[in-house]
């Protein structure tokens, strides 16, 4: 009996912090097609063939594709972390520590 892939693309984002329209800006789809992959409808047939890619090749999926830059520039950086991403999208980063900056006596 051939198993139905179930995506974790919703647990991963709510992980990452993101809505489903930041993560569609990032990946550059439509929010509906997030939703989509979310729900298992569509996008999974994909994702299956790109992990039995690197199952063949024994590799990483940023193995399987070189980014080479359309301009003459030095090509972007690639975000590292969360608040970077974040700060490409303009969004604010929810902090899951309190902040006791606000709370500080002043200095006498």
């Amino acid at each position: 009996m051939k198993q139905k892939a179930k995506p974790r693309i919703a647990f991963l984002r709510e992980k990452a912090g993101l809505t489903q329209l930041e993560l569609s800006r990032l990946v550059g789809v439509t929010e509906s097609t997030i939703q989509n992959w979310e729900s298992g409808r569509t996008g999974t047939e994909h994702i299956e063939r790109i992990i039995r890619f690197c199952k063949a090749l024994n590799c990483q999926v940023e193995d399987l594709v070189q980014y080479i830059s359309d301009s003459l520039e030095e090509p972007a950086a690639k975000p590292s972390s969360l608040s970077e991403i974040h700060h490409l999208l303009g969004t604010e980063e929810v902090s899951l520590t309190p902040s006791f900056e606000s709370e500080a006596v002043p200095k006498r």
